[in-house]
C-alpha cells in the first residue's frame, strides 16, 4: 500500500509540473510577443510624432516598453520557453498600428494606447489570477509574479496618460478603440500558441 501511496505522490508532482510548465510557458511567450509588440507601436508613433510636444510623453512609455521586453526575454531564456514563431509579424503589426495612428493625429496616438493597455492590464491581472489561484502556490514563481505586476501597474499608468492626453477626443474614439482592442484579443490568442 505504501508503494502505491509514493508512485502516486510521484505521478502526481509530475503531472502538477507539467501543467505548470505549460501554463509558465504560455505566458512568458504571449507577454514577450506583447511586449514586443508595444516597443514597435511607440516606435511607430515616434517616427511621426517625436518631435512633438507628446513625444516627450510616447518616449517615456517606451523607455518602459523596452524594460519590459527585455525582462520577458530574460524569463524566456531563464525558463527556456520557445518565442512566439510569429514574431515578425508582431514586430510589423505593431510599427504599423503605431505609424498609422500617430499618422491620425496626437489623440488618436494616445488613444491607440488606451485600448492596447486596458487589454494588456486586464490580460496581466487574468494571468496573475491563473498563477495565484488555479495552480497551486509551489510551481509558482515569485519573481514571475512580481515581474508581471510591476509590469501591469506600468501599463495603467500608460493606459492613464493616453486618457490624461486626451485620448477620448480622438476622431471616431469609440470605433478606433474597439478595433485596436479586438485585435490586441486577437493577437493574444494566437501568440499564446504560435
Amino acid at each position: 500500500m505504501l508503494q502505491l501511496t509514493t508512485r502516486s505522490i510521484h505521478t502526481d508532482a509530475k503531472l502538477l509540473k507539467q501543467r505548470c510548465s505549460k501554463l509558465v510557458d504560455r505566458i512568458i511567450r504571449v507577454d514577450q510577443a506583447g511586449e514586443l509588440g508595444a516597443n514597435q507601436i511607440y516606435r511607430g508613433q515616434l517616427v511621426i510624432l517625436g518631435h512633438t510636444k507628446t513625444g516627450k510623453t510616447i518616449r517615456h512609455m517606451w523607455e518602459q516598453e523596452r524594460a519590459h521586453k527585455a525582462a520577458f526575454d530574460r524569463l524566456v531564456n531563464e525558463y527556456r520557453v520557445r518565442p512566439s514563431a510569429l514574431q515578425p509579424v508582431w514586430r510589423v503589426a505593431g510599427f504599423a498600428l503605431g505609424l498609422g495612428t500617430a499618422l491620425l493625429g496626437e489623440r488618436a496616438a494616445m488613444a491607440c494606447t488606451v485600448a492596447v493597455e486596458s487589454v494588456i492590464v486586464e490580460h496581466y491581472n487574468d494571468q496573475l489570477r491563473a498563477l495565484m489561484c488555479d495552480v497551486p502556490p509551489r510551481c509558482t514563481d515569485k519573481v514571475l509574479l512580481e515581474t508581471i505586476r510591476r509590469i501591469r501597474d506600468e501599463e495603467q499608468e500608460h493606459h492613464d496618460t493616453g486618457l490624461e492626453h486626451g485620448a477620448e477626443q480622438a476622431p471616431f474614439y469609440r470605433a478606433l478603440t474597439s478595433l485596436i482592442k479586438s485585435g490586441c484579443r486577437t493577437a493574444i490568442k494566437i501568440a499564446e500558441k504560435v
